[in-house]
């Protein structure tokens, strides 16, 4: 063992949590802001794909108001329904929440609320997607003579 030299190494032990937790991110402030995940990077991020969505959002509804133009007068039969407008938003609100679980994931938690909210209101959207379609596909019985819709016709009483 001559002329080897050993270096003391020491690790610092810290009380085990119950959530794994990455080595690399800090809560100190003396961290600089991109390993913290405070808000300010949060809302920056945040920001960034709000302008990103808005735009895509805007252009599904413009392209569901013009996909349901022009219908309604050519038909004589309830349509069937149209699920093109109820899957392009299930895909827009299936996208809003990936992007919030990855914002929670990594360390952004008011950037992760803001999408958490976006798809909540995507996901009402949505749903009035659907029930449009429905009640389009599902329109209420026309009244009869009689006054009840689907009376029976009593052949009968007509002579």
């Amino acid at each position: 063992m001559n002329g080897v030299t050993y270096e003391r190494v020491t690790m610092r032990c810290e009380r085990s949590t119950r959530l794994p937790r990455r080595p690399e991110i800090d809560t100190r402030a003396g961290e600089p802001s991109n390993l913290r995940g405070d808000g300010f990077t949060g809302g920056c991020i945040s920001l960034i794909v709000l302008l990103i969505e808005i735009p895509v959002a805007l252009l599904l509804g413009l392209t569901s108001v013009i996909r349901g133009r022009g219908r309604t007068d050519e038909q004589t039969v309830a349509p069937p329904m149209d699920w093109v407008p109820i899957l392009w938003f299930g895909g827009f609100t299936l996208g809003v929440l990936v992007i919030a679980v990855i914002f929670l994931c990594s360390a952004h938690p008011y950037a992760g609320a803001v999408q958490l909210v976006l798809a909540a209101l995507a996901l009402l959207f949505t749903i009035a997607a659907w029930h449009d379609q429905h009640e389009r596909a599902h329109p209420p019985p026309l009244p009869t003579k009689a006054g009840m819709p689907h009376a029976p016709s009593d052949h009968m009483a007509d002579r």
